[in-house]
């Protein structure tokens, strides 16, 4: 069997394509145990740790794979953070020296998705507007069903092509955000 570091970006397309679920209320218990072993991990480093993406809205169909926000003092040690986290099973699919971030998953086999799937961003203490996008979504269900039925459209078009599915909702992810930060100016600032 082929390893995943082997494969073309098309094979692992079709391996791992969009799949739509609606809402399980395990996700928010998901991210919970996932939430206790990075803080495990990361021997309590202050972190802000937040549930992000589809699966931490309520009642919106998702990708059923839990989104997590790791944020990390500026001053951290991106080679330790990659160590630590890599030998607890994560695996690097970006990093970005100059702004300090790291894209991980889990959860992701030769032979297809695990059970539970996982996504880490590890960003440095910022006011993201992930975080801002979900929390609009929660206030705004109408949004958050529009988001979906945009969601179920495009995945009819890219399910074997996740850079084109993600693209395509990239207007409608900024048009909210921009709306959310107004809505909730400042709400994730870092404090000193």
């Amino acid at each position: 069997m082929k390893e995943l570091k082997d494969m073309s970006l098309e094979e692992l397309w079709r391996l791992f394509p969009i799949i739509l679920k609606e809402h399980n209320l395990e996700y928010e218990n998901w991210y919970i145990e996932e939430k206790e072993r990075i803080s495990c991990i990361l021997h309590n480093c202050p972190s802000r740790i937040n549930h992000i993406g589809s699966t931490s809205v309520e009642g919106l169909i998702a990708k059923p794979i839990i989104d997590i926000l790791l944020e990390l003092p500026i001053s951290y040690d991106l080679d330790c953070a990659t160590d630590m986290l890599k030998k607890s099973g994560w695996i690097v699919m970006a990093r970005d020296d100059a702004e300090h971030m790291l894209d991980l998953n889990r959860g992701y086999t030769p032979n297809g998705f695990a059970e539970k799937v996982y996504h880490l961003h590890v960003k440095p203490y910022g006011d993201w507007g992930e975080l801002y996008f979900r929390d609009y979504l929660r206030q705004h269900p109408d949004v958050a069903q529009r988001y979906g039925e945009l969601k179920k459209y495009l995945k009819e078009q890219f399910e074997h092509n996740r850079d084109a599915y993600t693209n395509a909702k990239t207007n409608f992810i900024i048009t909210y955000t921009q709306q959310a930060r107004e809505e909730f100016a400042g709400r994730y600032l870092p404090t000193k």
